[in-house]
Parts: C-alpha cells; structure tokens; sequence
C-alpha cells in the first residue's frame, strides 16, 4: 500500500481518446485548481481520480467498467489507511451512458459529460457532502445536461504555472458538436450540436498560451472546419479567417488544427493553407470510404470525387501538403468492389498517415440498424490490405523527406543519451544528437534516414559568409 500524503488534495486524471479529450482534462484541472487540488501522476495518491471517457471505440464502455473494478480496490486499500477517493466518470461514455453507469458501478460519486465541466467544484462539493452517508442513501451526482450557457465562459483560464508545464505545444478548443450525423458517429448525441467560441476568447487564450511559453498550438473541434465564432462586431468568423488573426499574435510559431470534414473545407481555409508560412502543411481530412454507395449510407453528404476535388484544390495552394485520413472497413452494405474504391482513393491521394479500423456498431447511431453487416474475418482481411497499402505509403513519404533539410521544433530530450526530439512541420518525430540547449527553439534540421515511426536527423550548422 502506498503511504497517504498529510494536508494535500490530490488529482489523477485518466484521459482516453481524442486529443479534444486532453485539451478538456486539462481544462477540468483548472477548475479544481481553485479547490485545492494538484495534478499527480500516482494514481494511488489520488483523493480523487477521472476517468475522461471516449466512446468511439469499440467496447469502450466495458473499457470503463473494467477500470471502475480496478479503481474500487484502490479505493478500499485508501479507506483501510484512514483516508479515501472520490470517483467520477466523464467525457463522452458518461454522456451516453450517465445512469447506467451509476446503477451498475455504485463506487461512482460523480458522473458528467463534455458540456459539463465548468460545473464540476459544484458536483465535487455535493459529492463531499456524501462521503459518510450510508451506502444505501447515497447517490452519484449526475450531471448529463446540455446547458444553455457556454462552458467556456465560466471555466477558468489555465495558470501561467501550470500552462508552462504543459509544455512548447498546446491544444486549445475552438469548436465542439457535430452537426452532420454520420450513421456510424455518436458525437452529436454525447457532444450535442455545433457550437463555436467567440474569436475573442480563442485569441485571449492564444495569446496566454504564448505568453507561457508554447510555440505551437493545435486548434480542435469535432468538426473544426465548420468553425465560424462571432467577433466583436457580431459577425461570423470561418476557420481561414481565425487562422489570418491567430498568425498575428507574437511569438507563435506553429499553428494546426484537427479534425475536419471534407464539406466544411472551403476556399478561404485554403488560401491560408497558401498565404500563411505559420500554418503547418499537414492536414488530417477523413474521407471514411471510397465508394459512394458507402458515403451515402454513412451519411456523408460528399462523393469520392467531391472529396478529391478538396484534395486537387489543396494540393495546388501548398504543393508540399502531407494529407492524413481516417477510414472504416466493413461498413454495413460494403462489397468487393466498394472496398476496391476505397483503395483506389488512397492510392490516388498518397497519404502521408491514416487510421483505419473495423466497423463496429455504436447502441444508437442508424449505422447499428443497417442490414448487411459484414463478416468479422473479411473485415480482418480488409484492414489487413487496407493499412498495408497506407503502411507502404507512409514508408515512401519518409523516405521522401532524406536528404531535405527540415525545420524541426525541438520539444524535449530524446530517449539516447545526447539526444534530442522534435517535430516537423509534417507532424513526424524527429530525432538528432545535440544539446538539450536546443530545446524550445526550431532549428533547420537536415533529414540523413528514417525509422519505422520517425525521422533521423542532423543539425544544420549555417556557414559564415
């Protein structure tokens, strides 16, 4: 058992998913901050432990239950010490499944979803208040509601302390919900509808974020291309223009932003792909299939060949643009030949990554209803194809980058003695040998081999004139 630190809170936070998810479980340290609460990375120390839920994968909410069973023991072994843990569920499983968790994990004190946080010191107290109850009367707090007000206005801004130790990168939040409804997505029942914060409150934090130390920041949204915050004249702002107004702020370095959808990528988005050297040239844009009897089924709402006119458009305004992708095979309904598109349109795009992954059916979304439900061994086999194919061609896109020289954001040391990490513009892992002096600065990094994840690299020293 590990000994119960005196006169401390103490916070553990389990994150799974989305980096939206990461952004949203610092943001929910923030709001406890205040309440005496401090990070820890012991879970066993904790006086209360998070679960930051995803419900994209496959049994994740068994994932969930799993954890609650691991989480009761800990609890139990914190209680025979004299102290105790406070449990809570959050993020999108708790969203879907509030009550049910509650009846079936009775050590749960506290279960909210993603539009919930700003409220968690109220849920926490009122949870405190029910720590000596007896078991029979007491009740998770539950808070599942989408509210009215934005959550963003009332949570508080992260400490310039704490910003710091985030790191030289940031997430920062600009825009939540969905509303597109594809038949295989929960997001619009556990994220509610397309929401978007105002360009004043993304660029405040922004520019705190810089002000802390981080060069480079990665806008999110479950749809960030549909972004369009009102500015202060009540006007609606598209993610093109927050990009031209974020590359004003000092000191930032770096910008990207994830995930979007084909639909939402319009010309002025593009164009600051083409105007602005601080927008990184490495793009995730889902397509899901390639077959349009597929997309129509997922609700997708675009064609193949509408999503590779998105494809050509970009391509021409940044000719260097790496394009990343998500895919599903064995979507209900999907043929030899529609799967054969599928790999058609990665061969045609070449992408520099993609995640791929069998289909799986969501409780809820259209997609559990469809008839055709494809045979778990040819899903198998499918994927196998499928990730080999993109393997193959990320395998040559690094191979690409040798002999280039790269400017690459150095973030940390690496795992040899003598070594540092960083990042490319294209989002891969760098490695070289230098200084830890290095980090916190982008230094022009020429690229001399490759790995099976990463780029090797070597300092490039400028010669005097």
């Amino acid at each position: 058992m590990t000994e119960i630190s005196a006169n401390t809170k103490k916070l553990f936070i389990k994150t799974y998913g989305c980096q939206m998810n990461v952004y949203d479980s610092d943001r929910m340290a923030d709001a406890l901050a205040p309440q005496g609460y401090e990070p820890t990375g012991d879970i066993a120390q904790a006086d209360l432990v998070l679960l930051n839920t995803c419900h994209i994968r496959e049994k994740a909410s068994e994932k969930v239950f799993s954890e609650l069973g691991r989480l009761k023991e800990l609890q139990n072994e914190r209680r025979a010490l004299g102290g105790d843990m406070l449990i809570g569920v959050a993020g999108c499983v708790a969203q879907a499944e509030g009550e049910e968790i509650a009846r079936r994990a009775p050590v749960v004190d506290m279960v909210f979803g993603p539009q919930a946080y700003h409220r968690l010191p109220d849920m926490l107290a009122r949870a405190e208040a029910q720590r000596h109850m007896h078991p029979s009367l007491k009740q998770a707090v539950i808070d599942t509601d989408f509210p009215e007000e934005d959550k963003f206005d009332h949570l508080p801004a992260a400490k310039k302390e704490v910003t710091i130790k985030r790191g030289l990168t940031a997430f920062l939040t600009v825009q939540e919900g969905c509303d597109k409804f594809c038949s295989f997505c929960v997001v619009p029942y556990t994220r509610g509808a397309e929401v978007s914060r105002p360009v004043s409150q993304v660029i405040a934090e922004a520019r705190g974020l810089v002000e802390a130390g981080v060069k480079e920041i990665t806008l999110l949204g479950q749809n960030v291309n549909a972004y369009h915050g009102v500015d202060g004249a009540g006007r609606a702002v598209g993610l093109g223009e927050l990009a031209y107004l974020l590359a004003e702020i000092s000191g930032l370095e770096r910008l990207r932003y994830t995930t979007s959808h084909p639909r939402d990528m319009d010309d002025a988005l593009i164009a600051a792909h083409r105007d602005l050297d601080i927008l990184m040239p490495y793009l995730h844009l889902p397509v899901q299939s390639g077959s349009d009897s597929i997309l129509k089924a997922m609700n997708r709402r675009h064609t193949a060949a509408e999503y590779m006119k998105v494809i050509e458009a970009i391509k021409t305004a940044r000719p260097d643009m790496a394009l990343s992708g998500d895919f599903i095979v064995g979507f209900p309904g999907e043929t030899d030949r529609d799967f054969e598109d599928t790999l058609r349109i990665i061969a045609d795009v070449g992408y520099a990554s993609a995640y791929s992954f069998k289909y799986s059916t969501r409780p809820g979304t259209p997609g559990a209803n469809l008839d055709g439900q494809v045979a778990e061994e040819i899903k198998t086999e499918r994927l196998y194809r499928l990730q080999e194919l993109v393997n193959s061609q990320t395998t040559a896109f690094h191979a690409s980058c040798v002999g280039k020289v790269l400017p690459v954001l150095i973030e940390r040391p690496g795992r040899m003695p003598g070594q540092v990490g960083g990042r490319s513009p294209y989002l891969q892992a760098v490695h070289l040998e230098g200084s830890t002096d290095l980090i916190g600065a982008i230094h022009q990094v020429e690229i001399v081999g490759t790995s099976t994840n990463s780029l090797v690299g070597r300092l490039k020293v400028a010669v005097a004139a």
